[in-house]
């Protein structure tokens, strides 16, 4: 059971919550009507003010469409006003312009051009919009007007600023890369810089708004001219003033040399001057056999340099105005030489300039047109050398071929460099080096073999041949000829292969070293080719000089004519790097003809056997000392001596008259002679000198062994 207390408690609890719980329930009530009618308030309130926006609005779009209607009619008067501001502009353009298009654009182009927009942009509109107006056929006529004085300015700014390039500066420009490698590379200003600027300007132009082609058209005309004229130019400058010992070139230039050292200049070398000269001379009385034979005795060292210089100068006097002809050629062919190089440096040039003024899509083909006439004139000058030398191999002149060495090397030098210029020309422009040089490769190539043909086929005219048995002018000018090819090996051996000549010569072709074109020879096999060439003329010559020998009668005298020629040919050989060339194929050529050298010694020895038989001891009478000579033996004793005396001085004459030019050999050859012949004159003369064989001794002892020494240390000595 819960006690009463707690229960009363209990209810008590009950009874406040509840009251507290209706007090509670009583506010609210009454805050929901507070709410109820603050509601109601508001509602009216907000009906109020619905129903005045809506009077508002009722009285305000009316007006707002109105502005609205009002503004886009402000927009088009305004839109319209500039449109007839700006159509009525169209009608005065050509009021405008027309003064300024009348005087032209000389000295005022950027206003000029602003004017000729102007006419552009009227000439469109009329043409879209009025294409009857009258206003169209007037701005049409100003425009063409415009466009013509246009093009005329573009040829006047080029016909008065383009100049040829002075030769001076065309000699620094070529010889930049040799000459003055610390300096930045050389350029050329064409056209001042206002000048390049404006024709860049009228170019443009042309080809956006004047749908003009034409200009390029004077362009490269101008150019092309300019271009002809400055190669022909330097090619003047040479005539002028080149002389034999080298080219004229700018004080910058020759002041520069003085400081650095520097490459030479380009120039054929001074020995193949000569050298013509020689094998012009060789031409005309060697081979041909209507002319008496040359004084050339070649000497070793000085004295050979003398007697060359003696034989130009003989050939200088008897052939002045030749000799002068022969100067103007070399001068040409130098001349030739440095317009190819200013030809491919002054077309570099006319490139770089061209493509700021020509459309990129233009630039290949008015560059081809550009130089074509230059080219062309450089490839006629070029066949005419060729030519010339053809007529030239056809009189046996092969000095002609000379002239074709140092062009052709230089052309192969410069072929990348002119392929690198002539890149996107037409394929003819690109195919007429090529032409040249194959041309000048197949008339070189004759000429070397019409050369070794000659040289084994020269006649032997007994007056053509060297009295005192001293080397043929034959085997001068061979060997002068082929030491004229070690500065072109690469050039000779390219001739030789360009002929495919493996098969002439026995070479078997290795598919490594061929290809179908000449210029793709190894240069290994090009040399082997040169070497097995040098080695075919040796051949010839010493085949001729065999033939020519037996011409002499006196087999001595043959003897040592074949000696000089060998012991020349040799020591020509080992002077040279024909010695090298040689070895490539022959690698016993020196010790052959050294062998050859030592059989002609011996048979010139032999001819002495005629003087030292009569002193030698066999079939010589046997005697006592005191024993009375028979009559018999006395008279034999005398013949001795008499033909021992009679034998040396006869050969003492004759061959005090012969030559060996070589002094060492010349010393060799007495020193062996005096040496065999004392001894044994030595062992006669002091067997029988005693002898009382005569009554007048020196009848017979005419000479000592000292005097017999001194009398063949005379021998091959004219002014002993």
């Amino acid at each position: 059971m819960i006690p009463t207390e707690e229960v009363s408690a209990r209810r008590r609890e009950i009874e406040g919550k509840l009251k507290q719980e209706e007090e509670t329930l009583s506010f609210i009530k009454e805050s929901l009507e507070k709410s109820d009618q603050l509601t109601k308030n508001m509602v009216s309130i907000l009906s109020s003010f619905e129903s005045r926006l809506m009077k508002l609005e009722n009285s305000i779009i009316p007006v707002h469409k109105q502005t609205e209607n009002l503004q886009r009619l402000q927009e088009n008067v305004e839109k319209t006003l500039s449109c007839l501001d700006h159509v009525i502009s169209y009608y005065h353009v050509a009021k405008d312009t027309e003064k300024i298009i009348k005087e032209g654009p000389t000295g005022r182009l950027e206003e000029y051009l602003n004017c000729m927009d102007k006419i552009q942009k009227a000439v469109e509109y009329f043409q879209d919009n009025n294409p009857d107006s009258p206003e169209l056929n007037r701005v049409k006529s100003l425009f063409e007007r415009g466009k013509e004085s246009l093009e005329s300015e573009f040829r006047s700014l080029m016909t008065r600023h383009t100049k040829p390039v002075p030769p001076i500066l065309i000699l620094d420009l070529i010889s930049g890369d040799d000459e003055m490698e610390t300096q930045e590379e050389m350029s050329l200003e064409h056209l001042p810089e206002s000048v390049l600027h404006d024709i860049i300007r009228i170019s443009g132009w042309l080809v956006e708004n004047g749908r003009n082609q034409d200009f390029m058209t004077v362009y490269f005309q101008i150019r092309s001219v300019q271009l002809d004229r400055s190669v022909k130019g330097l090619k003047d400058h040479f005539r002028k003033n080149s002389s034999s010992t080298g080219v004229p070139y700018s004080p910058a230039i020759q002041n520069k040399r003085k400081d650095t050292p520097t490459k030479k200049p380009i120039k054929r070398p001074g020995t193949i001057r000569k050298a013509q000269n020689l094998l012009k001379q060789y031409s005309q009385h060697g081979l041909d056999g209507k002319k008496g034979a040359s004084n050339l005795i070649p000497m070793e060292g000085h004295e050979h340099d003398l007697r060359v210089k003696h034989l130009s100068d003989t050939l200088s006097d008897k052939h002045g105005p030749a000799a002068g002809r022969d100067d103007v050629f070399d001068i040409e062919i130098d001349a030739y030489i440095h317009c190819v190089s200013a030809f491919v440096k002054l077309a570099q040039s006319e490139y770089q300039l061209l493509t700021e003024i020509v459309p990129e899509h233009h630039q290949k083909k008015t560059f081809d047109s550009l130089i074509q006439e230059s080219l062309d004139n450089l490839i006629m000058e070029g066949d005419n050398i060729v030519s010339a030398a053809r007529k030239a191999i056809i009189r046996h002149d092969y000095s002609a071929v000379l002239t074709i060495f140092p062009i052709l090397k230089h052309l192969k030098q410069m072929k990348p460099e002119f392929d690198q210029v002539l890149q996107g020309t037409a394929a003819g422009t690109k195919n007429k080096l090529p032409g040249l040089i194959t041309s000048m490769e197949t008339t070189g190539a004759k000429a070397l073999e019409e050369f070794a043909d000659n040289i084994k086929n020269d006649p032997d005219k007994e007056y053509n041949m060297p009295k005192d048995g001293t080397v043929h002018e034959l085997t001068s000018n061979a060997i002068l000829f082929l030491q004229q090819l070690l500065d072109f090996q690469e050039t000779a051996g390219a001739m030789l292969a360009s002929q495919v000549l493996g098969d002439t010569y026995n070479i078997p072709l290795d598919p490594r070293e061929t290809s179908s074109s000449a210029s793709s020879y190894s240069s290994e096999f090009s040399r082997r080719l040169l070497s097995t060439y040098i080695c075919k003329v040796l051949g010839n010559l010493q085949l001729n000089l065999l033939s020519k020998s037996k011409v002499y009668e006196d087999p001595a005298l043959s003897a040592i004519f074949l000696h000089n020629n060998y012991n020349y040919i040799l020591k020509s050989l080992e002077k040279s790097e024909l010695i090298q060339l040689v070895a490539v194929t022959q690698k016993t050529a020196e010790r052959s003809y050294r062998e050859l050298i030592e059989q002609q010694i011996q048979t010139y020895q032999r001819s002495w056997l005629k003087v030292t038989d009569y002193i030698l001891e066999r079939s010589l009478p046997v005697f006592q000392p005191g024993v009375k000579l028979k009559d018999k033996e006395r008279q034999m004793i005398k013949e001795r001596f008499k033909g021992f005396n009679d034998g040396l001085e006869e050969l003492c004459k004759i061959q005090k008259a012969w030559a060996i030019p070589d002094m060492e050999q010349r010393d060799k050859i007495r020193r062996a002679q005096k040496t065999i012949v004392k001894e044994t004159y030595g062992a006669f003369l002091n067997r029988y000198g005693n002898v009382p064989f005569t009554k007048n001794p020196e009848k017979y002892i005419k000479y000592q062994v000292d005097q017999v020494g001194e009398m063949i240390e005379k021998l091959f000595d004219t002014s002993a």
